[in-house]
């Protein structure tokens, strides 16, 4: 076998060995990875755009407590995912935490199934109000099993989209070009999978109840299982690298002591790292020294009190490798932070987004009527609609205008989607104040909502797989779980926010019985809700450009330097 057909990345076949380009990874392996994303999405979007109804109707929850509890759980599921991270790179590796999780995911949605299915664990049915509570048993069962989806979700998200880019070697010109493309079709299946939850499945939790609407999802699930596993033998494999957090930990506590001892930075020849080809970190490449946070470099300093046995506690002597694995994550932590915002804002479109379009005209010619669950596809379509047109048709022309190879840079691509979702609530708030101030709302078409439904779709593409983009090519080798996992916290981050944004509206303008956001729409003020969030992506669009003009990669470089870079490396090439 030459050498030239075998992967650079350290991944291996199922039997273990060095991986083949000619029999695995690539576009052989990925189509199993992207089928297993649009069923598990599809199970994820059936649950969240029919939960805020379901516990309204069926658990007898007011809308502001359901919406609020519905976007806790979005943010769970997400802010799980650093625990699925820590897991996947210390114990697990990618692969098996996936199907591990994907499991627990299949427990939980036959609970939810169940709470849907049998008398017994729901409230008795609501003739006139006020609606009965339901008991502390039945809202415990219904909690565990939202709580089991949230853990799957947790352990499978941060692990699906590294999974998928391990597949191409980035050290391979032709791969890493495919590995970006992956990354669009990814996102293209996560809105397939939400296409066919919130139209499909919401039609048949429509017609047949919730137990159908549930259960499909739930059978579904299962099946997205079985299609992971079939791809067995095609994947490349990442064995697990030890716990990042560990790593980042013993970083600072040596740097610390150090700094205490007296310990100086004079020259990067004091800077401690191993002696062999590898770094001392399990299947990750070695990383140069740069000169950002130079503080943590007292972690890599040799001085006498760092003992002999050097290469195996960590706790006192740091190689630069290990020092710089923790500077390149500090690094994204302001990028990640200033994209929060479009979280808290997307997190409307399966609260009240939805609750706008259930009081308005869903009719769509004579018969039949749009279920209030399925508005969402506005967003959807757009997504599918405009990832190929971008990967084809824009890409080829930014490409050509820029001289990156991407069109634009991960960091451009996200700020235009930032710039995007600030016309998006906007327009939330222009229509929700005709809506509201209507002779009869009912009359109004759902259709009005398009516009604020699509430019939220338009943000997300950008920024998503942007983010996705970032997220993986600033990781370390050891670091790639978790940085996805990083990037995915944010949405529930965003999620919670959203909710403490509503509770603070809520308090400070009457409550639910006098305030901007009652249990009915047509009183509340919801319009100046999506003012307020204009302001704050606004606020962070500007913050975002302050902290992307400054970013410095891991080549020490420049957002803009990395296009130059780039540029060069492809005219040459």
């Amino acid at each position: 076998m030459s050498t030239m057909t075998l992967v650079s990345n350290g991944c291996v076949d199922f039997r273990g060995n060095i991986a083949d380009k000619r029999k695995t990874g690539g576009w052989k392996a990925s189509p199993f990875i992207i089928v297993n994303e649009v069923a598990e999405r599809l199970a994820f979007f059936a649950v969240a755009v029919s939960m805020v109804l379901y516990l309204v109707t069926e658990m007898h929850q007011s809308l502001p407590n359901a919406a609020t509890h519905v976007t806790d759980w979005i943010g769970a599921a997400y802010v799980l995912t650093l625990l699925g991270a820590f897991i996947a790179d210390a114990y697990l590796g990618r692969f098996l935490t996936i199907i591990v999780f994907s499991f627990i995911y299949f427990a939980g949605m036959v609970m939810l199934t169940l709470s849907a299915k049998l008398d017994s664990l729901r409230p008795p049915i609501c003739l006139k109000r006020p609606c009965p509570q339901a008991s502390t048993s039945q809202t415990a069962f219904l909690y565990t099993a939202l709580g089991l989806i949230a853990i799957g979700t947790g352990g499978i998200k941060p692990c699906v989209s590294s999974f998928g880019a391990d597949q191409f070697d980035e050290e391979d010109d032709r791969e890493v070009v495919k590995k970006y493309a992956f990354f669009n079709w990814f996102f293209f299946a996560i809105n397939m999978g939400a296409l066919l939850g919130i139209t499909l499945m919401v039609y048949v939790q429509q017609e047949k109840g919730f137990a159908w609407g549930f259960g499909v999802p739930t059978i579904t699930m299962f099946m997205s299982i079985i299609i992971l596993l079939a791809g067995f033998s095609s994947y490349r494999y990442k064995k697990p690298m030890g716990s990042a957090f560990t790593r980042f930990v013993q970083v600072m506590v040596v740097a610390v002591k150090n700094h205490f001892r007296g310990v100086q930075v004079v020259s990067d020849k004091q800077l401690y790292e191993v002696p062999t080809q590898e770094s001392d970190i399990f299947g990750a490449r070695k990383l140069t020294h740069t000169p950002q946070y130079r503080f943590l470099d007292k972690a890599a300093v040799k001085h006498h009190e760092s003992g002999s046995s050097t290469t195996q506690n960590r706790w006192n002597l740091c190689t630069v490798t290990q020092v710089e694995e923790f500077k390149c994550f500090i690094r994204v932590l302001p990028i990640w932070a200033t994209t929060i915002a479009l979280s808290i804002s997307f997190a409307q479109l399966s609260t009240f987004f939805i609750s706008q379009a259930s009081l308005m005209d869903r009719k769509l010619g004579s018969s039949f009527v749009i279920p209030s669950g399925s508005v969402p596809v506005f967003s959807a379509v757009n997504a599918l609609i405009l990832v190929p047109i971008y990967e084809k048709i824009i890409v080829p022309v930014l490409r050509s205008k820029t001289g990156h190879r991407r069109g634009l840079t991960s960091l451009q691509r996200m700020g235009v989607g930032l710039f995007v979702s600030i016309f998006a609530m906007a327009s939330a708030a222009v229509v929700e104040h005709k809506r509201r101030t209507h002779s009869d709302p009912k009359t109004l078409s759902v259709f009005w909502l398009f516009p604020q439904f699509f430019l939220m779709g338009t943000a997300e593409v950008f920024t998503y797989v942007g983010q996705l983009e970032f997220f993986y090519d600033e990781a370390t080798d050891g670091t790639r779980s978790l940085s996805s996992a990083i990037f995915l916290s944010e949405i529930g981050i965003g999620s919670w926010l959203s909710t403490a944004i509503v509770k603070i509206i809520e308090k400070a303008t009457g409550k639910e019985d006098k305030g901007w956001l009652r249990n009915d729409l047509n009183v509340s003020k919801l319009d100046y809700l999506y003012w307020i969030l204009m302001a704050i992506n606004a606020l962070n669009l500007v913050i975002y450009m302050w902290v992307a003009r400054r970013y410095k990669g891991r080549d020490g470089a420049s957002s803009i330097g990395s296009v130059r870079d780039e540029t060069i490396k492809d005219d040459q090439s």
